[in-house]
């Protein structure tokens, strides 16, 4: 995604609010897809061949559910669905698409498909060396800025679909491409808890493509190698504490106890000083308070933009108290970015998990995978 100040809930688009009826088949709807981890969205195919596609988390407690249905092309002319039923109806396969969030690309390149790209806000934040080319070979347009995309450019490349993502239920400028006829489908990736939660949206991509196979044999691959890591962390002998953040306007701020964030620490076989926290999201906190808990922490992890401990003295002199700060024991995704200067992190970590674990793997424990080389987290300078 774009980037954010670290571990503050991620910020996004939208469209209605409005919860649609639920379509009134004929035919029984079978599921086609097993969602194993993720909690927002569903995949179901009816034996007519119509895939309908259901986003239940499309922002943080929404009470408003989107339905899309995808209609083989094949099956277009001799098919009629009521429109008031569904929130996008698509023809696929796709062969040309618009997406919004750069958490999109990786799953668009390991399905294969990221030729089909024609534009994206922003395409500064792109990481990927492979999308890059893309772009510096003028086939993926730059849109402007994600909260203010250029309609009249978009509406000029006529995409297929357009995959966006929503804050709340309000957004005129994506009601203004549904106007012209250009399908919006609202991506709800960031609102899952877990790592294989989020992982596991590349299935929703999938059905666009008719790639379903392939995006079960991908997430399986994810999968298997996640909880592989997640069971040699188990075989360390010590568990080290952790400390996450960094001070922002005299605010410090670090992810919730029930965090993705913390997720990933519990399962590389630490402790997480803030744990027993119930927020899913971030945590706002005084720094004397997270002095309190964190002074002793053997690690810290992600401290916010920082790439250098000049950097962060220079911003404050609190961090000099913590024993993780003393003993060079600090690091971060920051010093990872892509060539125009996009972090890697916030583009690839949600798509592959297993990389996140296994670095955090060798910063907790590093006599269990010495020869690693990480992808995201490296001691900052």
């Amino acid at each position: 995604m774009k980037y954010f100040f670290l571990l503050i809930t991620l910020v996004f688009l939208s469209c209605k609010e409005e919860t649609k009826k639920t379509p009134d088949f004929v035919e029984k709807i079978i599921p086609s897809t097993d969602i194993l981890y993720a909690k927002g969205f569903s995949v179901e195919k009816q034996p007519s061949g119509v895939t309908i596609i259901k986003i239940t988390s499309p922002w943080p407690n929404a009470e408003a559910v989107f339905t899309y249905a995808l209609i083989p092309k094949e099956k277009a002319a001799s098919m009629t669905l009521n429109r008031d039923e569904y929130d996008a109806i698509v023809t696929v396969p796709i062969t040309n698409v618009v997406v919004t969030s750069t958490t999109h690309i990786p799953v668009l390149e390991a399905l294969g498909v990221e030729h089909t790209l024609v534009g994206f806000p922003d395409t500064k934040y792109i990481s990927s060396q492979k999308t890059r080319k893309l772009i510096s070979e003028g086939k993926v347009k730059e849109l402007g800025q994600n909260e203010t995309i250029n309609t009249e450019l978009l509406l000029a490349l006529q995409p297929n679909l357009v995959v966006g993502f929503s804050i709340h239920n309000e957004n005129k400028m994506y009601e203004t491409i549904q106007r012209a006829n250009i399908p919006v489908v609202y991506n709800g990736d960031w609102t899952e808890e877990t790592p294989l939660g989020k992982a596991e949206w590349i299935k929703f991509f999938a059905p666009f493509y008719g790639l379903e196979k392939k995006a079960d044999a991908i997430f399986q691959d994810i999968t298997n190698n996640y909880l592989a890591a997640k069971e040699l962390a188990t075989k360390a002998t010590n568990k080290p504490t952790v400390l996450s953040g960094a001070i922002y306007n005299d605010v410090w701020y670090l992810p919730g106890g029930k965090s993705w964030a913390s997720k990933f620490i519990e399962d590389a076989n630490a402790s997480y000083i803030f744990k027993d926290t119930d927020d899913a999201g971030s945590l706002s906190l005084s720094w004397e308070s997270v002095l309190d808990k964190g002074k002793k922490a053997d690690y810290w992890i992600s401290p916010s933009q920082f790439t250098s401990y000049k950097d962060m003295t220079a911003n404050s002199l609190h961090y000099q108290q913590f024993d993780a700060f003393k003993h060079k024991k600090v690091y971060s995704f920051a010093n990872t970015t892509g060539e125009t200067g996009g972090l890697l992190y916030y583009e690839l970590a949600p798509n592959r998990p297993d990389l996140v674990l296994k670095d955090l793997i060798h910063i907790f424990h590093p006599e269990l995978i010495p020869e690693y080389t990480p992808t995201f987290f490296k001691p900052i300078d």
